[in-house]
């Protein structure tokens, strides 16, 4: 990136808020942990961490409302979804934090926020961490307070009071956002005695995160999926989850499973599986094929370990979503993947030179396009069993092969006889089919081709010029 792309970068972030800054430096840096979109996140996270230092080092100005608001909800912030995406138990909206704010400081606990305010700004900056955190813990205690004095039971008043905090959507989260800062220093422990990843999750690391979720609190119905939600967010393999459930119930009967609070640990399982053949789908829409290759792996082995570790009725709840989700896997892939030979066809078709008009040439977006997508074919082939397309994928990918092996062979033996007018458009041709026999057949295989098209190339101008 140049310079001045880092200069504008530099400005935009350094224009957020403090709160969209702190967001976009947890996001990035558990893109890092990931492994995912490397360059971009440490080039990001470098700008922010220089505008923040810079902050830190000015003198600090005046508190903010969004400020104490952002104190408030911190506990929360392992358990936000963006708008748009699907929520499940466990989970909360974003969207929901900001009409939920904006109650306290009109009708749920307008003098405290007010109090609070005013406390926060008398803080001190440089020695103040300790009683921001303190005022913090107030602050959501008092919110919890609210939000329980609010969602209790009551009559018509009740109901017209909820309609004041916001629409559906938001009074359904209400009552967990309460729940959660009600015993926001038990999430605090569990996050600080959990491991910071799970890559294993044998029965020594199960007998361990079961003594370590031994929270009175975080074992209610209400407060266990969260505690589960930060489990999953530490595990490799997050499908694993299960385990806990089964170790629970002692057995793999799903009905045995689903008859203990652990079961929720199924739900969260499936609903992550959901939510990752979605972003499967749509990079496959879009044609970001970046991240298809680990979507893919942690689908089949979501799919097979369900399968394979939990005894699961086809008719059940559970037996029809997991389903569900291998049917919609299928059809996503298999509707790409039937697309591939035609499009490798269209850029490798040995046209009559009469019908290459002048100045032809072959576009290199869709090459690189093509590629990916037979990359995509290969990367199917592991895992085509688990997903239900085994068939179309062995299918196509040995039609591929042979295709693309025969069209290079009689692509370099046109070069010989090429005229000049459309000489450029074949060896274009001759060069997006050497770049697929790299992925189909490897880099020795490219090599030995290339070089055949380049003596094929050098013969045929030494025959003109010696007649």
């Amino acid at each position: 990136m140049s310079q001045t792309s880092i200069e504008r970068l530099r400005e935009y972030l350094a224009q957020l808020p403090p709160q969209s800054q702190a967001l976009l430096m947890r996001e990035f840096e558990r893109a890092l942990e990931r492994g995912q979109d490397t360059a971009v996140a440490t080039l990001v996270l470098e700008q922010l961490r220089k505008i923040v230092r810079k902050t830190e080092a000015d003198d600090a100005p005046p508190p903010r409302t969004d400020d104490l608001s952002r104190l408030l909800f911190q506990v929360l912030e392992p358990f936000l979804v963006e708008a748009g995406a699907p929520i499940r138990v466990g989970q909360i909206r974003r969207s929901s934090l900001q009409p939920i704010w904006q109650w306290l400081g009109r009708d749920g606990a307008p003098d405290k926020v007010n109090e609070f305010e005013a406390a926060l700004a008398r803080t001190p900056a440089a020695d103040g961490a300790g009683q921001v955190e303190a005022l913090a813990s107030k602050l959501q205690a008092v919110a919890a307070d609210a939000i329980f004095a609010l969602t209790g039971p009551g009559g018509g008043d009740r109901s017209r009071a909820l309609a004041r905090v916001g629409p559906p959507n938001v009074i359904e989260d209400l009552y967990s956002i309460g729940a959660v800062l009600q015993v926001r220093d038990a999430i605090a422990t569990l996050n600080e005695k959990l491991p910071r990843f799970l890559r294993a999750f044998g029965d020594a690391q199960i007998a361990s995160v079961m003594a370590t979720l031994n929270i009175p609190v975080l074992q209610t119905p209400q407060m266990l999926p969260f505690a589960l939600s930060i489990v999953v967010q530490r595990m490799t393999a997050r499908w694993q989850i299960i385990r806990l459930a089964i170790k629970i119930a002692a057995s793999d009967d799903e009905i045995r499973v689903a008859a203990t609070p652990y079961g929720v640990a199924v739900t969260i399982a499936l609903h992550d599986l959901s939510c990752v053949a979605a972003a499967l789908r749509m990079d496959i829409k879009r044609g970001h094929f970046d991240n298809v290759a680990d979507n893919l792996k942690a689908l089949h082995d979501g799919v097979r370990g369900l399968r394979t570790e939990l005894d699961l009725r086809n008719d059940s709840a559970w037996g029809k979503q997991l389903t569900s989700i291998r049917a919609d896997i299928s059809n996503a892939l298999q509707s790409e993947i039937d697309s591939v030979p035609g499009r490798v066809r269209r850029i490798l078709r040995q046209r009559p030179e009469k019908d290459i008009p002048p100045g032809a040439r072959i576009d290199s977006t869709e090459v690189e396009e093509t590629v990916a997508l037979i990359d995509f074919v290969a990367t199917c082939r592991n895992y085509a069993s688990e997903l239900a397309i085994n068939e179309v994928t062995l299918r196509t990918y040995s039609d591929l092969q042979q295709y693309v092996e025969r069209s290079t062979e009689q692509l370099v033996q046109s070069l010989r006889a090429a005229d000049h007018k459309v000489r450029t458009y074949r060896q274009q041709q001759v060069q997006a089919a050497i770049r697929f026999c790299q992925v189909l057949f490897g880099d020795d295989y490219a090599s030995l081709m290339s070089r055949a098209a380049e003596n094929a190339a050098t013969g045929e101008r030494k025959s003109s010029r010696a007649s």
